[in-house]
């Protein structure tokens, strides 16, 4: 399930650059969105991920990420990438689930 509601130009064109590996990456689940001002969360679930070490992911995603204007790139303050069983057992994607209000 990817979230694609969103009137931020910033979340719109991360979600628009991932679109070729979620083409690739068929059985992913990308979400996005703008906790606050100055920050947006990343949430990519892919079974694909199996076997590929963290650094490997963030590598991976990175380089697509890169793309971006860099003051696009400079607001993503999560970018969780977890295999579907890692979902489960996430702190972080717990908070991804119920997000904390931001004060900002």
């Amino acid at each position: 399930m990817e979230q694609l509601i969103s009137d931020d130009p910033d979340v719109i064109a991360i979600l628009d650059v991932l679109v070729p590996y979620r083409q690739s990456h068929p059985r992913a689940e990308i979400a996005s969105y703008r906790q606050n001002s100055g920050s947006i969360r990343i949430r990519i679930i892919d079974p694909d991920f199996r076997g590929l070490d963290k650094a490997l992911r963030h590598d991976q995603i990175w380089k697509i990420l890169s793309e971006l204007p860099e003051d696009t790139q400079t607001q993503i303050t999560v970018l969780l990438l977890l295999t579907p069983e890692e979902t489960k057992k996430s702190i972080a994607n717990m908070d991804f689930e119920n997000p904390i209000p931001s004060r900002l």
